[in-house]
């Protein structure tokens, strides 16, 4: 069952650090601010009231806890992380979600397996100089000539191009294998089919809104 149900895109605010123009730019886009666990208290610390703090709640400090406690909402299971909890717990057609990368490696990773284990849940993962989402089905971008454009698979599948300066026809792709890694498009227009779930796309952070784009529309 959602805990946020939005009509429009949602800022996911996280506790690994996030820079005040990040925050400050994704809210643009996605107006509705959630905190996963310790983002509340980056929220707060920003100016920014979320409308839910949703997580296991150990990393939140009890100022920031008693601030914000008509909109907790506790998850106690220990077997997935408070970025996967929000995620899974939020309704919308996009999510947003900053203050997730630039801290511990393992973090960093288990946020791509939840964003391949939850295809279903649209996000882009923002950093300070790259970004990440799950490919859909079929990806239509329009990028400038010479941008990055990076994909990893999480698990085997092929992939098919359209715009990239080294273009894919049916290429297996497998972790620990053959990769996607450091290609380029050839602008503007970026197309990637992949077989199935499990492509992760990575772009540098000035695509963010050519991803929204894509990833709302039809497409996506």
């Amino acid at each position: 069952m959602a805990i946020v149900a939005s009509q429009t895109p949602v800022t996911l605010i996280g506790g690994s650090g996030c820079r005040m123009e990040d925050l400050e730019d994704v809210l643009m886009i996605a107006p509705t601010l959630v905190a996963a666990d310790g983002g509340g208290a980056a929220a707060l610390a920003m100016g920014h009231d979320p409308v839910a703090v949703i997580g296991d709640l150990d990393s939140l400090p009890p100022a920031s806890a008693a601030a914000l406690a008509d909109r907790l909402h506790k998850i106690d299971e220990q077997n997935s992380t408070d970025f996967d909890k929000a995620l899974r717990s939020i309704t919308a057609p996009l999510v947003i979600a900053v203050g997730f990368t630039g801290g511990r490696l393992d973090h960093e990773l288990a946020v791509m397996s939840s964003l391949f284990a939850w295809p279903d849940r649209p996000c882009i993962v923002l950093g300070p100089e790259t970004l990440v989402f799950h490919c859909p089905p079929r990806l239509r971008l329009g990028l400038a000539a010479g941008a990055l454009v990076s994909l990893y698979p999480m698990q085997p599948l092929t992939v098919s191009s359209r715009g990239l300066t080294w273009e894919l026809d049916r290429l297996a792709l497998t972790p620990g294998g053959r990769l996607g890694t450091s290609n380029a498009a050839r602008g503007p227009d970026v197309e990637v089919r992949p077989s199935g779930a499990g492509l992760l796309v990575i772009l540098e952070r000035q695509a963010l809104g050519a991803a929204v784009k894509a990833l709302q529309g039809p497409a996506g």
